[in-house]
């Protein structure tokens, strides 16, 4: 077990009011809600522990490193016998929990990599913090478990129907981590959310993907029809989901966290070079899209209803305008904040195969 960051040694140096775990801190949301907590509860020690994929870089929370309330552990939440340990030695209140293999088209071509992460890992972690006798654990999980729907909005008793391994992994994890409430009333909560987009975000996905072929003038590649439609939520807006959950979210419940902004991958592709090429041409638009074979299995939409996270005080807040254009300048000035990302420009050989 290795801890950096503030340099102070492993375990509780002094008092804190709460002790909170993030895994995999280092990546895209996680990064922004450590950031947000170091700097908004002083009092709590927030340990962020991170195995640094690919698509993960410490550069995300560089204005924090040095915080005396914040702690880095490089560490891996498959390694059962180091989660246990980990637990023992910091003394941990509450878990969120994030780290996960989340990138769908890999989970064609991985798909037991992505089983072993995101369900193993994740019970690894549950258990650990089950006999640790944890206050609170937070279980990030995404609109995907539901699958597809042209037109019935989802609520969190609706079924789970994943189509692809990402959702699949993602809602078998959902079940064992609600089976320590059923079983013994640990207290986990569940939230599933829209997509979410911004600073921070590994190119591989759509947003970030399409920005940064665009600045290196290059095409955008689409799906298909391209007219698959998600919504999309800024940073900023899901952080202060996150920590309403925290504060008020109720044990054994699951929050759905969405939006009512919605867009086709298409419509998408077609806003960003308007804006990043300064361009209003049609046809010109049509010379920066380059259309590709679908995924084997490829929802059309993922509504959401999210009525029960509105009672507990949260509603979006950014505008898509004000929130896309944060998201270029940043992608213009840290594009190569993480290893060999070039390679996630690259088209991604997707393989029909859930094995």
């Amino acid at each position: 077990m290795s801890a950096a960051g503030s340099g102070e040694p492993l375990g509780p140096p002094r008092s804190f009011a709460k002790r909170v775990l993030v895994t995999g801190g280092a990546g895209f949301i996680a990064s922004h809600v450590i950031v947000s907590l170091v700097e908004d509860y002083p009092n709590y020690m927030i340990i962020n522990l991170d195995k640094l994929d690919y698509c993960a870089s410490l550069k995300n929370l560089e204005t924090i490193s040095n915080k005396q309330n914040y702690k880095f552990i490089q560490g891996d939440i498959c390694d059962s016998h180091f989660v246990k340990l980990l637990f023992e030695t910091e003394k941990i209140d509450i878990v969120l929990h994030f780290a996960a293999q989340t990138h769908v088209d890999l989970s064609f071509v991985r798909a037991f990599e992505f089983t072993y992460v995101n369900v193993y890992g994740t019970h690894v972690l549950v258990s650990a913090a089950h006999e640790a006798k944890v206050e609170k654990f937070i279980y990030v999980s995404t609109d995907e478990v539901y699958g597809g729907s042209l037109d019935k909005e989802f609520d969190e008793s609706s079924p789970k129907q994943p189509t692809n391994p990402y959702a699949s992994s993602k809602a078998a994890a959902e079940c064992f981590v609600q089976s320590y409430w059923e079983r013994y009333k640990f207290p986990v909560v569940i939230t599933r959310s829209s997509n979410v987009y911004g600073p921070h975000q590994y190119p591989e996905k759509v947003i970030p993907k399409f920005i940064s072929l665009l600045q290196h003038n290059r095409k955008c590649c689409i799906h298909g029809s391209g007219l698959q439609t998600r919504n999309f939520l800024y940073a900023t807006d899901v952080v202060e989901a996150f920590l309403t959950v925290l504060k008020k979210g109720k044990p054994g419940e699951i929050y759905n966290i969405g939006t009512n902004f919605e867009m086709s991958v298409l419509q998408l592709a077609k806003e960003l070079i308007q804006l990043i090429k300064e361009t209003n041409s049609e046809s010109e638009m049509e010379n920066w899209v380059d259309y590709v074979n679908d995924r084997p299995t490829n929802d059309m939409r993922y509504p959401m209803k999210s009525e029960k996270i509105h009672g507990l005080g949260w509603r979006p807040k950014v505008p898509w305008e004000e929130g896309i254009k944060k998201t270029i300048e940043w992608y213009r000035e840290n594009f190569h904040n993480w290893k060999n990302v070039e390679k996630a420009l690259e088209p991604f050989p997707v393989q029909p195969s859930f094995v």
